[in-house]
């Protein structure tokens, strides 16, 4: 592109080519350099960049760089590419040591050319541009192309008209010597590995050996289709398979993250109307414990009412016959005045202060932390706790309670529950627990309460002997319903220590040692039992005891001797 044109840079269009506008300044290329990232921008455009780093000068020079004059002892500068963002390293003498992008030229000039404004003369500036030297790059208007004709040195160059260019649609625009202008590149120098033109090749190049690009150019374009067909291609469609796959893995995660987002706002509406439910829920439980308690005070109240009216009256009347009273009248009033006090001071209703509603209202509190199960099968928290634990309420759970063996472990639970009749929730409350033999009062047995922190209690205890207990349960220092119980402690039983079989003889093998704890004896010298012989039980039973119940305890000596005399002479000896 010549100096004049390059003078008027056009703005960047919906309707330029792309590969005509430099991304830097978004105008048409001006001499267009290229980056070692094979990036082209304006050279201008390039020298605007702020440098990414500066390296120290280097100290050597190669043979190539000594006939290219270059010198590489300056400092080198790295640039970011605007493209790529890559660091690229900028030759000594600036961008204009950078390759120049001659495939962007043409496409500045196929640009120009297929714009809709006329072209001026490159040369005179003042006609209409209506061809276009190949060989000086320059549009000519019809004089200065008749000039450029009658002139010796341009006479042979090739001049088109610009409509012809345009028909064609492609520019074939020779590369023309920057050292020698009008001097097209034909030749190629090996050592120097550049392209030269004539007057190159006759001075800086005299010594070299240069061949025309035609000789050279398949064995170098043949390496570049090398490394793009057999690498670069291939990696080019498994990257941009690798990033189909990502794409698609973009667009799948995004359908994945906006149907949980959905069930995250569905899961969100769910619980908190379950939530909302939940406090409905606590809001009616606590509405009943404070009709249960009111009608407890109602009744209470009632109660001690009526008591306090009974008692006053007594005391009234009894101080009043004391003090007004003759001895007649004293003496004649006297039954029934002591029958009355006495039946209130026995059986009248007597609460102590400190046991009648007590000032903590009612015991009801809300704990937001404990779990309360599930609400249309969401999990909740929070419960409504009432504290008061009515005994009489209070009820026991477990088959330890009632029946045990001696010398193993039993066990039962005791749980807490409000007027309500509900399970109390929390635990601390007083719980005593006492087993006593009933015959042997001194034989007490040692127990352990287990607070569970949910209003039941675990007892554990091991009874020693055998016999019945009576178990005392008490909340508060107050009986539970049914206290004390009775526990019977059955005797450990006695694990048989023989076999059970249907002789001695058979199962010895005929030992005439061997004995049997029933009675049955055999003649010729054998100690046991045998079939059909005197005293056999006539059925199987156990040597050890002579028992015939194959699951049954094992009899004590003292069974045995009162079914037997001789019978504690017999021992298992098989």
């Amino acid at each position: 592109m010549s100096e004049q044109s390059a003078e008027k840079p056009e703005q960047r269009g919906d309707s330029v080519n792309p590969r005509a506008v430099c991304n830097v300044c978004d105008r048409l290329y001006r001499d267009p350099k290229i980056l070692p990232c094979l990036h082209s921008f304006c050279s201008d455009c390039i020298a605007q960049l702020e440098p990414f780093s500066e390296s120290p000068p280097r100290r050597r020079r190669d043979a190539a760089e000594d006939r290219s004059g270059e010198d590489r002892s300056a400092v080198t500068v790295t640039v970011l590419c605007p493209d790529c963002d890559s660091e690229v390293e900028l030759p000594p003498s600036g961008p204009a040591g950078l390759s120049t992008d001659h495939l962007a030229l043409d496409e500045v000039f196929l640009e120009t050319l297929v714009s809709d404004g006329p072209l001026g003369c490159d040369l005179c500036g003042e006609g209409g541009a209506g061809s276009r030297c190949e060989v000086c790059c320059v549009n000519l208007c019809e004089f200065c192309c008749q000039a450029h004709r009658r002139q010796k040195r341009t006479s042979s160059h090739c001049v088109q008209p610009l409509e012809d260019l345009k028909a064609g649609g492609r520019l074939c625009r020779p590369v023309l010597c920057s050292l020698h202008p009008g001097q097209e590149l034909r030749l190629f120098c090996q050592p120097c590995d550049l392209p030269v033109c004539l007057e190159c090749a006759a001075t800086l190049h005299r010594d070299h050996r240069c061949c025309p690009t035609q000789d050279v150019i398949d064995r170098h374009g043949d390496r570049i289709r090398e490394l793009v067909a057999g690498r670069l291609r291939p990696r080019l469609e498994r990257l941009e398979q690798s990033l189909q796959k990502v794409e698609a893995s973009q667009e799948s995660l995004q359908t994945r993250v906006e149907a949980t987002a959905s069930e995250v706002r569905s899961f969100a509406r769910s619980y908190a109307s379950a939530v909302e439910e939940h406090c409905l829920s606590l809001l009616r439980r606590l509405e009943e414990l404070r009709v249960q308690r009111r009608n407890q005070l109602h009744l209470q109240r009632a109660q001690l009412q009526q008591a306090l009216l009974d008692v006053r009256g007594g005391v009234d009347f009894a101080e009043r016959l004391l003090s007004c009273g003759s001895d007649a009248e004293i003496l004649s009033a006297k039954g029934v005045t002591l029958r009355r006090l006495t039946s209130l001071s026995e059986s009248g209703y007597d609460p102590h202060p400190a046991t009648v509603a007590p000032d903590d209202g009612g015991g009801i509190c809300f704990v937001p932390g404990e779990p309360a199960g599930e609400v249309e099968g969401y999990p909740v928290v929070g419960v409504i706790n009432s504290r008061t634990v009515d005994v009489s309420r209070c009820t026991i759970e477990g088959e330890g309670l009632h029946r045990g063996v001696q010398g193993q472990r039993g066990n039962f639970t005791l749980v807490c529950r409000d007027p309500a009749g509900e399970q109390v929730v929390r635990g601390g409350e007083n719980v005593q627990v006492s087993i006593v033999h009933r015959e042997k009062k001194k034989c007490t047995v040692e127990t352990t309460v287990v607070d569970n922190n949910d209003g039941s209690y675990s007892v554990s205890f091991t009874p020693e002997e055998p016999g019945v207990y009576s178990v005392w349960v008490c909340v508060k220092a107050q009986h539970v319903k049914g206290s004390p119980f009775v526990l019977t402690v059955k005797r450990k039983l006695r694990r048989h220590s023989g076999t059970f079989h249907c002789c001695s003889f058979c199962s010895s093998g005929g030992a005439k040692e061997a004995r049997c704890g029933c009675t049955g004896t055999m003649p010729g010298g054998f100690k046991g039992c045998g079939h059909g012989h005197k005293g056999h039980p006539g059925k199987p039973h156990w040597s050890c005891c002579g028992s015939t119940v194959q699951q049954s305890e094992c009899l004590p000596q003292s069974v045995l001797a009162s079914v037997s005399p001789q019978s504690h002479l017999r021992t298992v000896e098989l």
